[in-house]
C-alpha cells in the first residue's frame, strides 16, 4: 500500500464513520499521512482525527479511535495506534510494504520525469499577469508549467513589454497581450533586490524560485559556490550523484530492479511517494517555492542512501543492490523533473 493508497483508505474510513453516524462532518477531498514524527509509531501517521475534532464536536482522541475502529482489520493495515493528542499511528503489513514499495518505484520509472502530472486536462485556461520585474517573470513562468502540469492550459502576460535579455537568458516566453475574456491571477512577488541575470540562467531562476513569494531573495555569490551550504548545489550533486551510480553499476554488470529492500530509508520513501501532491499543492498556490524546497529534502535524503548501493571490496551484485539502485533512480527521476519544472539543468556530470 502505497502512501497515496493509504491516504484514500483513510479516507474511506471517514466516509463509511459519516455514513454509520458515528461521525457528523463533512468528507474532507484528501487526507495526508507521513512518516511519524518523534513519539509517534507505526509506518505512517495522520493528523486526520484533529482537523475533524471541532466540525465533529467531540475531541479528537474520541474521533480518532471511531476511525481507528474502520481501519482495523482492512487489506494490508496491521495495527493503528492512537498517540498524542489524536494522531493515527498506522504499521503496514510487511509482505504489502515490500510491494507498495516496489510499486511506487515502477510508478516513477514509468512515469519518468512526468512522474506526478495529473493524468487527463482540467478543461480550464488561466492567465498569469505579472509585473514587468524579472522575479515576477520566473514566478509567473513556472507556475504555468506547474499549472500545466496539472492539466491546466496556463499563459504568461506581464504588464509592459518584457526586456528581450530576460527572455533569453532565463528562458521565460510571455504573451505580448492578455484576454480580456480569460480568468486572470496576478502574481506579484516581492521583487528581487539586485539583478540575479550575472549568476546565469540556472542560479538566477534558483534565487528567484526558491524563496516563497513574500519573502525577499537574497541575490549573491553564494548560489554558486560547490559546497554543502548550498541547496541548489546539494539538489544538483545529488541526481549527477544518481546518474553516476547508474553508469557504475553497468561496468559492474547489473541493472536497477525493483523488489524488497534489506533496510528502508523512510523518509525518502514518502518523499516520492509525496511528489504527485507536492506538484498539486505548488499549482494550486501559485508556489513553485513548494516545489524547490521539497527537492531539497529530496536530495538531502537520498544522500546518504547512495553509499549503500554499490557492492564493496569483494561482494558481488545482489537483488538488494539492484533494488537499492531502482529507488535511487527514483529519486533521481524526481530532481530531474522537478528542475525541469523549475527550468533549471540537472547535469549528468557535476
Amino acid at each position: 500500500m502505497t502512501p497515496v493508497e493509504l491516504s484514500r483508505t483513510v479516507l474511506s474510513a471517514v466516509r463509511r464513520a459519516v455514513d454509520v453516524g458515528e461521525l457528523d462532518v463533512s468528507v474532507p477531498e484528501r487526507v495526508v499521512v507521513t512518516p511519524p514524527r518523534p513519539g509517534g509509531c507505526g509506518d505512517y501517521a495522520t493528523n486526520v482525527a484533529l482537523q475533524l475534532a471541532r466540525p465533529a464536536g467531540q475531541p479528537a482522541p474520541v474521533v480518532a479511535q471511531v476511525l481507528r475502529g474502520h481501519l482495523l482489520g482492512l487489506d494490508g493495515i496491521d495495527d493503528v495506534t492512537v498517540t498524542g493528542p489524536g494522531f493515527l499511528n498506522i504499521s503496514l503489513r510487511d509482505a504489502d510494504a515490500e510491494a507498495a514499495l516496489a510499486r511506487l518505484v515502477e510508478d516513477v520509472r514509468r512515469g519518468g520525469e512526468r512522474y506526478g502530472y495529473a493524468q487527463g486536462t482540467a478543461g480550464t485556461v488561466v492567465e498569469l499577469r505579472c509585473p514587468r520585474e524579472v522575479r515576477a517573470l520566473v514566478v509567473a513562468d513556472v507556475v504555468a508549467r506547474l499549472l500545466r502540469s496539472q492539466g491546466s492550459e496556463a499563459r504568461v502576460v506581464p504588464v509592459g513589454p518584457v526586456p528581450v535579455r530576460w527572455e533569453q537568458i532565463l528562458g521565460v516566453h510571455a504573451e505580448p497581450v492578455g484576454d480580456d475574456a480569460v480568468p486572470a491571477v496576478h502574481i506579484r512577488p516581492v521583487p528581487a533586490p539586485a539583478d540575479p541575470l550575472p549568476l546565469g540562467r540556472d542560479a538566477a531562476r534558483w534565487v528567484l524560485l526558491h524563496p516563497a513569494g513574500h519573502d525577499r531573495p537574497r541575490v549573491g555569490v553564494e548560489h554558486l559556490v560547490q559546497r554543502e551550504s548550498n541547496p541548489l548545489f546539494r539538489v544538483r550533486y545529488a541526481h549527477a550523484r544518481v546518474r553516476a551510480l547508474g553508469r557504475n553499476a553497468a561496468d559492474l554488470g547489473f541493472g536497477a530492479q525493483a523488489g524488497p529492500l534489506d533496510v528502508v530509508p523512510s523518509e525518502l520513501v514518502a518523499l516520492l511517494a509525496d511528489h504527485p501532491r507536492v506538484l498539486a499543492r505548488a499549482a494550486d498556490h501559485h508556489a513553485p517555492d513548494v516545489l524547490a524546497r521539497h527537492l531539497v529534502s529530496v536530495a538531502d535524503a537520498v544522500l546518504p542512501f547512495l553509499a549503500t548501493v554499490l557492492p564493496r571490496g569483494e561482494e558481488k551484485p545482489s537483488a538488494a543492490h539492484r533494488a537499492r539502485l531502482a529507488l535511487a533512480e527514483a529519486a533521481g527521476t524526481v530532481l530531474a523533473g522537478g528542475l525541469s519544472l523549475l527550468g533549471i539543468d540537472a547535469p549528468e556530470h557535476l
